[in-house]
């Protein structure tokens, strides 16, 4: 039991540092800015909804995804471990990652891009998503989708509370926040990096 709560936070950590609600509530102000609060939470709710169901559908999916496309796991974390380390690097940097974030401007829903994806839901997070649902074990998939679930019920009160929160950290309590997610994100892309080594090695010699 302890090493299945043990487990559980580590996923949700790692949901958390890379999806960095807190700072992502700056974000939300600003694509929201002129609405009302009404729109706004709508705009909030979808968005939450729809990067739900793309963390949802990766999760099931991905071991269908793997063997369609002979994808074995150590590529799949050696690959997702340069993805976040670059994202937790570029937030320790005080800057912002491409991986993660679009400046791309369209007439798009802005609760499907940019909030849903690539803010909430990116290739960071679906990397993510892939390695923790892939690891062998019961009931990986269920654990991994209920805690992205938490972490949208907490992303959502963030949002809800956003214009608080951000007066009372500051700008710079927001990049204080921003970097410490910075660097759990880099370890933890750090280790899903040296996992993926040592499983392809593991493979490589027939161990």
């Amino acid at each position: 039991m302890h090493e299945l709560i043990e487990h559980m936070v580590t996923i949700f950590l790692g949901y958390f540092a890379i999806m960095n609600p807190i700072a992502n509530t700056g974000a939300f102000i600003g694509l929201t800015d002129g609405m009302d609060d009404k729109e706004r939470m709508t705009t909030a709710r979808r968005a939450l909804f729809i990067s739900f169901f793309i963390i949802v559908a990766f999760a099931v999916l991905g071991k269908a995804i793997f063997h369609l496309f002979g994808i074995s796991l150590p590529a799949l974390r050696i690959t997702g471990g340069i993805l976040v380390f670059q994202v937790g690097y570029h937030m320790l940097q005080g800057k912002s990652s491409k991986i993660q974030n679009s400046t791309d401007e369209s007439d798009v829903d802005l609760s499907i891009s940019p909030l849903a994806m690539p803010i909430l839901a990116g290739p960071g997070t679906i990397a993510t998503t892939m390695n923790f649902s892939a690891t062998p074990g019961n009931g990986q998939i269920a654990i991994t989708i209920s805690m992205f679930a938490l972490l949208c019920f907490v992303t959502y009160l963030f949002f809800k509370y956003s214009e608080q929160i951000v007066k009372k950290l500051g700008q710079r309590g927001l990049t204080i926040v921003t970097r410490l997610m910075g660097l759990i994100l880099a370890v933890i892309g750090m280790q899903m990096l040296l996992h993926g080594i040592g499983g392809a090695i593991d493979v490589y010699l027939g161990k």
